[in-house]
């Protein structure tokens, strides 16, 4: 199966995925906000960049996308139906990264926690994943 797009138009779509400050995290980070807890945006100086840290509670939040981080059983990921070996590779690696990333955060003394996209749509079930925080 050939890709439908030209190479320019191709390119210029994978352009516009952000990779921070995205819809999802700026929900997230808004969900905090109303439940009282401050954050800081992206350390640099933590594995992985996480997204959101609360330092107060010295736990981090990842907003991962589900298609790009293969969130398990979710319909948001999908395989692409075209250069499906270099997909899955590039799959593959950011996974491992995650994980890899995650186990130096919690060797820090970290606490993880992985919000997925397709769960900020629904705001009851980002209110419960989020409570964890407050205790």
């Amino acid at each position: 199966m050939t890709d439908t797009l030209t190479p320019e138009r191709r390119s210029w779509n994978m352009s516009r995925i952000r990779g921070s400050d995205t819809g999802p995290e700026k929900i997230v980070r808004s969900a905090l906000h109303r439940m009282g807890l401050r954050f800081r945006l992206h350390r640099k100086d933590l594995p992985g960049r996480p997204d959101i840290v609360l330092p107060g509670l010295h736990t981090v939040v990842f907003v991962h996308g589900c298609y790009w981080h293969r969130h398990p059983g979710c319909r948001f990921a999908y395989n692409p139906k075209t250069r499906v070996e270099f997909w899955q590779a590039k799959f593959r690696q950011n996974v491992e990264r995650d994980s890899r990333q995650q186990a130096e955060l919690e060797a820090a003394g970290w606490r993880v926690v992985i919000v997925w996209e397709c769960s900020t749509g629904d705001p009851e079930q980002l209110a419960s994943e989020l409570q964890s925080l407050a205790r």
